[in-house]
C-alpha cells in the first residue's frame, strides 16, 4: 500500500488546527475546531483507501489488484452525517447561549473553583467503617426464618453443634 504525503500533510495540518480551536473558551471556535477535526478524520480514512483505482464493479477482465476499496468510502459518509450532526447539536447550544446570555463565552462556574480548590478529603468516603455494617439477616437469625431459600441449612447447622 502507498500513501499518499499531500494529504498526510493536510490532515496533520487539520487536527493541529482543530485541536487547537477545541481549546479556546469560545463556542464558535470549539464549533470551528471539530469541523476540522472531522475533516481531517475524513481524510486520514481517504488515505487509508490507497492511490484511487477502478470502481469496486466486477469484471473478469480487470486485475483484483486494480479495483479501489469501497469501505473507506462508506466510512466517510458515515463520517460525514455524524460530524453533521454533531454541528447542528452545537450550533443549537451556541444559538441558545446566545439568545440567554448574549455571548459566546464559556463562564467559569464559581462552585467548580471552590470544590476545585479543597483538600482531597470526602468526610463520607474516608470515615471509618465498622465491621459489622450489612443490612441482611445474620445467619443464625435466617436458619429459623420461614422461607429460607435453602430448606437443609437449618438441618445442617443444628447437627454441626
Amino acid at each position: 500500500m502507498s500513501v499518499n504525503i499531500t494529504l498526510l500533510v493536510v490532515m496533520a495540518a487539520l487536527f493541529a488546527a482543530g485541536i487547537y480551536l477545541l481549546l479556546e473558551r469560545s463556542l464558535t471556535r470549539v464549533l470551528l475546531g471539530l469541523i476540522l477535526l472531522a475533516n481531517g478524520a475524513n481524510i486520514l480514512l481517504l488515505s487509508t483507501g490507497g492511490f484511487a483505482g477502478l470502481a469496486p464493479l466486477y469484471d473478469a477482465d480487470i486485475a483484483p489488484e486494480e479495483y479501489n476499496d469501497p469501505l473507506p468510502q462508506a466510512l466517510i459518509l458515515t463520517s460525514i452525517v455524524i460530524s453533521f450532526a454533531v454541528t447542528a447539536f452545537m450550533l443549537g447550544i451556541i444559538y441558545r447561549s446566545w439568545i440567554l446570555g448574549r455571548q459566546d463565552e464559556v463562564q467559569d462556574d464559581i462552585e467548580d473553583r471552590r470544590v476545585a480548590g479543597q483538600g482531597s478529603f470526602d468526610a463520607e468516603d474516608d470515615a471509618d467503617v465498622p465491621i459489622e455494617t450489612t443490612e441482611f439477616t445474620p445467619v443464625e437469625e435466617a436458619e429459623e426464618a420461614p422461607g429460607s431459600q435453602r430448606p437443609g441449612l437449618a438441618q445442617d447447622t443444628k447437627e454441626s453443634r
